[in-house]
């Protein structure tokens, strides 16, 4: 079991992130951080950062608001949906990460960038007077959210985690051994100069069917296709190799904030739904006080695989 999500996930790694034209998302226009959007029916938030910009959809709202961070090399785009259906009655904040989907890599663009983000996140949630939002994150953003609640507690209200494990480098370690940072390092190096050296047009290639394999709705895929093309691909490239590295199940005891995660099966031969069970239960057994749920009938981009499912379960975990 382990050898084959090695494989799966191996595959991914090599695939999944931004393989844009050379130079591409470093040099894509954006605009200003604060500049309106009314055609949109977005504002961008007043607040500087060189990590990220975000978009504001909704007034001010009694209930409370509500952070969305998408994945690796994603846009805000991959939450229209679910902000269509939370607008009117919570304020969201749509995290754009700078150096995918065709902002500028700005601070992004060397080093660590999850990290960095969550930190950003945790000063845009205080210079903004934000009252505990809820932060709901998708894979990479799903890590970047349990930084924030894990080292920021006091600043997250609710927590969800969409289809992304504490510490994804343990698939990569060999199997019979005990996963650590220090023995995943070289395979994650490894895959870091495949990425952000290897022959542009394979990388496309291998760009297109990764995604195309995390998207069963055809019709959904445009946007995410899109995206990855105009994503910076030394960010990716980075940012994927930290999420390699980085191991966050020590923290999760630190996370005091309700967390809910939700998953989908790992779909390749040998694997069962209830196999899948046991990687996340173990993986999130240090904080047994998070709800796991497995959405059937969706690949990893639950939101536009289930976006009705996936709209009812956030609606249940918010109110």
């Amino acid at each position: 079991m382990k050898t084959a999500l090695m494989t799966l996930l191996a595959a991914a790694a090599l695939s999944a992130p931004a393989l844009a034209q050379e130079g591409h998302g470093s040099h894509a226009p954006t605009a200003p951080a604060q500049e309106g959007h009314a055609g949109h029916g977005h504002a961008h938030a007043d607040f500087e950062s060189g990590r990220f910009h975000v978009r504001v959809d909704g007034p001010a709202s009694p209930i409370g608001d509500v952070i969305l961070i998408p994945g690796l090399s994603s846009s805000p785009e991959v939450w229209d949906g679910l902000t269509e259906e939370l607008k009117g009655r919570y304020r969201v904040h749509r995290i754009h990460v700078q150096g995918f989907a065709g902002a500028p890599a700005r601070d992004n663009a060397e080093g660590p960038v999850s990290a960095p983000v969550a930190e950003d996140i945790a000063r845009y949630i205080r210079e903004q007077g934000l009252e505990k939002p809820a932060v709901i994150g998708h894979s990479m953003g799903g890590t970047i959210g349990m930084m924030v609640a894990a080292r920021h507690p006091d600043s997250v209200g609710k927590l969800m985690v969409v289809d992304m494990v504490p510490f994804m480098g343990a698939m990569f370690a060999a199997p019979g051994t005990n996963p650590t940072v220090e023995s995943v390092a070289p395979v994650a190096d490894q895959i870091y100069a495949s990425m952000s050296q290897g022959p542009e047009e394979q990388y496309r290639q291998q760009a297109a069917a990764a995604v195309t394999g995390m998207i069963k709705t055809e019709s959904a895929r445009s946007g995410p296709l899109e995206d990855t093309e105009s994503s910076d691909r030394q960010v990716s490239a980075s940012a994927y190799r930290e999420l390699l590295v980085t191991d966050l199940r020590p923290e999760l005891s630190r996370i005091t904030a309700p967390t809910r995660v939700l998953y989908v099966a790992f779909e390749f031969p040998g694997m069962t739904p209830e196999m899948t069970d046991g990687i996340y239960s173990g993986s999130f057994a240090n904080m047994p006080g998070a709800t796991l749920k497995r959405i059937d009938d969706s690949a990893h981009f639950i939101m536009l695989d289930q976006p009705a499912v996936f709209a009812a379960e956030v609606n249940a975990f918010l109110e």
